[in-house]
């Protein structure tokens, strides 16, 4: 019995060894055919391409603006699954030196990402890529992340910019919808030759402003796009628009650091234009125009937790610009701090427009050092040859609340000037402090045909709103939307 026991043991030792081994080669079985899937997906069909090696983390976000409230909810960085299909440009033959053009193995990596599901893109860290002007065409598959973590760059300023290629734009995202752009690398523009043609404001000799070819690229635009998110981005230095939004839907900005010299010339860090549902959000924006500008035809924008300056402030506007139609409504701006500023939030119209601004708030905004913190200005004009119309887009349902700080006593704290046909209606201040910067000497507000309440004791106090409304408007200049 003993002897027989001892080979059913045996036996069992034997079986069991022989199932773990079996096992073992079917894992490992496993592991080969999933990587030799990844590797047929991901890895194009070209001599010894680079392998990808993925360590991506969310770059930390710029430091929210300074006030007793809450920062809007940042969404999660996009989930880096190792089983994505990853395609750097680096397996597509781009170099990373800074110096040569690797903008065809951009276009071979987007061609092949855009056909997957889930896709990364990827700008791999400690390279530096120069790209010539660029159309990313879609559409793509849903789920498409486009991770920048090296270096981004243009040739160096006009003369390097190749004569067959459009001056108007560097990198454009054409129908593309559910887009993830992000990482922690840095878009560099390279704008400073371009801030210098002779043509840009006070750029000739004296301070003069001549002709001459003045077309300039704006570094990142979204054309006809939805389902948009750009988070995390360091960018910097662009030779117009830092990012521009045009016929687009659906659009999250999150944590993005924007800088340029506060005298570099038309340097937007976010322009909208015929774009609705946007929202702008926990953002640090320095540069020589407006931190945001919004354009014709954008409805539905919430901006909140900006840190703005110094710059030309947050702009609605400027609109109507030759006689045209524009329609700007349910605009917030909301928890953020503009500092060191030309303006702080600004309307801006051309005369001769139509069209109308409604449904606007101001809210919860600290001003530092801000020349003109509160202005409407409906006879914008960037020439000395402007002359008076009389049609003129239509302003109303304006709210300020909550707006404090100080101002820079070149300009009185607020300017609202309104056309001489179509006044301002229904503009409401509450809780308005507005000090001056430097000295005792507090100026008076200034209004021109504007209409409107005020909720609270302001400081300054505001006697120059005019009360109700106005007896009529002329229905020929006056275009509702």
């Amino acid at each position: 019995m003993e002897f027989s026991g001892f080979f059913v043991v045996l036996f069992h030792v034997s079986l069991c060894l022989f199932v773990l081994s079996a096992q073992c080669r079917l894992y490992d079985y496993s592991i080969y055919m999933h990587h030799r899937e990844l590797s047929q997906i991901s890895t194009p069909p070209s001599p010894s391409p680079q392998p990808t090696q993925i360590s991506i983390r969310p770059s930390p976000a710029p430091q929210p603006a300074t006030l007793s409230v809450s920062a809007a909810p940042a969404p999660q960085p996009a989930t880096l699954s190792m089983s994505a299909a990853v395609f750097s440009v680096l397996s597509y033959g781009a170099v990373g030196d800074g110096l040569t053009d690797d903008t065809q193995a951009f276009k071979m990596a987007w061609d092949a990402a855009c056909q997957i599901e889930s896709a990364i893109f990827l700008v791999p860290k400690h390279y530096s890529f120069m790209i010539q002007s660029t159309i990313f065409t879609g559409p793509c598959k849903n789920g498409l992340i486009f991770q920048i973590e090296g270096s981004l760059m243009p040739p160096d300023g006009p003369d390097s910019w190749p004569k067959t290629f459009s001056k108007r734009q560097w990198l454009v995202f054409y129908k593309i919808n559910a887009m993830v752009m992000q990482g922690g690398g840095l878009i560099d523009g390279r704008g400073e030759n371009w801030w210098n043609l002779p043509c840009k404001p006070h750029k000739g000799s004296n301070g003069t402003t001549l002709p001459g070819p003045c077309d300039s690229p704006v570094a990142i635009r979204f054309f006809m796009s939805s389902n948009l998110t750009v988070q995390g981005l360091k960018i910097k230095n662009s030779p117009q628009f830092h990012f521009r939004f045009d016929s687009c839907h659906d659009v999250h900005i999150n944590s993005l650091s924007i800088k340029s010299p506060s005298g570099s010339p038309n340097t937007d860090g976010i322009h909208i234009e015929n774009t609705n549902d946007v929202k702008i959000y926990n953002s640090v924006i320095s540069n020589g125009d407006d931190c945001v500008s919004i354009g014709a035809g954008s409805y539905n924008v919430d901006i909140r937790n900006i840190t703005c300056g110094p710059s030309h402030g947050i702009s609605i506007g400027s609109l109507g610009i030759r006689n045209s139609r524009a329609c700007v409504s349910n605009i917030t701006v909301t928890d953020s701090v503009i500092k060191n500023s030309d303006n702080g939030v600004r309307i801006k119209t051309w005369q001769g427009g139509f069209g109308e601004v409604s449904k606007v708030t101001f809210k919860n905004i600290h001003m530092d050092t801000v020349r003109n913190p509160i202005i409407i200005d409906q006879y914008y004009c960037n020439t000395k040859s402007c002359i008076n119309k009389t049609s003129a887009v239509y302003i109303s349902d304006i709210f300020y609340t909550n707006i404090k700080g100080t101002y820079d006593v070149r300009s009185p704290p607020m300017h609202i000037a309104c056309s001489d046909a179509v006044p301002c209606t229904n503009l409401t201040l509450s809780e308005v402090e507005l000090l001056p910067s430097l000295g005792q000497k507090i100026l008076n507000p200034f209004c021109w045909n504007a209409y409107g309440a005020l909720k609270t004791v302001t400081i300054p106090p505001v006697f120059c709103l005019l009360e109700g409304f106005p007896e009529s408007l002329p229905p020929d200049d006056v275009d509702q939307c």
